[in-house]
């Protein structure tokens, strides 16, 4: 089958951190005593996007000699708000000059409540940035102590409110729950502090103990699967009454605010990678594959590559057995779920070589017998592992 070319995104991947959190498994380093290159790191992102557009060509093209526009940028991390206004002003500017931006692209930046400066959101307004999301995690200053934050709640809410007066009107709050020795109150109080700044967005998910980090190492008191369980329920609940509707695992949003650029991961959509570690899908209609490209993790390294080809980490093209699995790694997440026609768009494989999975999935009740949309049920959700493990090779 024909493979059709998806929406297109930018993942801006910024690595530096105040401090690395114990749970965190993402490629972030800690400051040192000499501060980072934040300009020359502006400069090889630029170098890294010049190279991928002459890597992969038609790829990016909706039509011969059309580039495909960006729906959305994601500035990533680590804690892209280290990087001062003016530095990011530059990167978009750069940006603007190598892809085509729609109109009404959305581009956020992820944001430390610690790490913000007085002034600093009235620059990456003027920059472009128009959605802030900050990792707030938790309203509890020993919650956040134990996560090794570097903020306390009032500062989180402080920061939220700066960002709102300097007319940020789209703000994610990200915010986790079956916290070590959490209570499902203590649970719901995070959500009712989070709901009552009134941001347009909640993320609110499981923390889990990730290999490689120091909570797996040193694992923390966490409560119990039923206990985290109870806890998901009750905020799921509290977060609807409030007017927050779920439509992925752990998002919620007002209506209308639903974030573009996630929604296009989870729809198996395309996106470039540029930085340190940051990963990148691109579907190349005239072969039919569906290519990933990761780039080499650590800072250093990726600033002496200097987008040379030595700042690919890896590069392969997704097999047709793979594409069912990581298909549904993405798609089944979305509540409402995606027209079962765009499994085979997105992919190229035709829907016969998924029918005996969704007919045993179906007779499970884990996908509901929908002819026309692949979505799961309740208990699907609940054992979403199993479901998409079921279509593994």
């Amino acid at each position: 089958m024909s493979l059709l070319a998806p929406p297109l995104s930018l993942y801006i991947h910024m690595p530096w951190c105040v401090k690395k959190c114990p749970y965190c498994d993402f490629n972030s380093h800690g400051l040192r005593s000499e501060p980072p290159p934040y300009a020359d790191y502006i400069d090889h992102l630029l170098a890294d996007l010049d190279a991928d557009r002459v890597d992969f060509g038609a790829a990016l093209e909706s039509r011969p000699g059309v580039s495909r526009p960006v729906i959305s940028v994601f500035f990533g991390g680590g804690t892209p708000s280290l990087f001062a206004p003016e530095l990011i002003e530059r990167l978009l500017d750069g940006v603007r000059e190598r892809l085509p931006l729609a109109a009404d692209a959305e581009i956020t930046l992820e944001t430390n409540p610690g790490t913000v400066e007085h002034g600093r959101f009235d620059g990456y307004l003027a920059a472009g940035v128009n959605r802030i999301s900050f990792g707030v995690q938790s309203f509890d200053d020993d919650k956040l102590k134990r996560l090794g934050r570097i903020h306390s709640a009032n500062e989180a809410e402080a920061a939220v409110k700066s960002a709102q007066d300097a007319g940020y009107t789209n703000i994610n709050l990200d915010l986790m729950y079956a916290l070590p020795q959490q209570t499902l109150d203590g649970a719901l109080a995070d959500v009712e502090r989070a709901v009552a700044l009134e941001p347009t967005h909640i993320s609110h998910y499981q923390l889990t103990l990730e290999p490689n980090t120091a909570f797996a190492a040193n694992p923390p008191p966490l409560p119990d699967d039923d206990h985290a369980w109870a806890m998901q329920e009750a905020c799921e609940a509290r977060l609807a009454g409030a007017g927050y509707g779920q439509y992925e695992i752990s998002a919620y949003a007002q209506p209308g605010r639903r974030c573009v650029h996630n929604l296009n991961y989870w729809q198996f959509g395309d996106y470039l990678g540029i930085g340190a570690g940051a990963h990148g899908k691109l579907s190349d209609t005239a072969s039919g594959q569906v290519r990933r490209r990761w780039k080499i993790r650590h800072p250093r390294a990726y600033l002496e590559a200097s987008g040379n080809p030595s700042r690919i980490g890896g590069d392969n093209v997704v097999s047709a057995a793979e594409l069912p699995f990581e298909y549904m790694l993405n798609a089944l997440r979305l509540i409402d779920g995606v027209p079962l026609t765009a499994f085979s768009e997105r992919t190229g494989v035709p829907l016969e070589r998924i029918a005996a999975g969704l007919a045993a999935a179906r007779q499970r009740g884990w996908l509901h017998d929908d002819p026309r949309r692949l979505h799961t049920t309740a208990l699907g959700q609940r054992f979403l592992n199993d479901v998409i493990a079921s279509f593994l090779d």
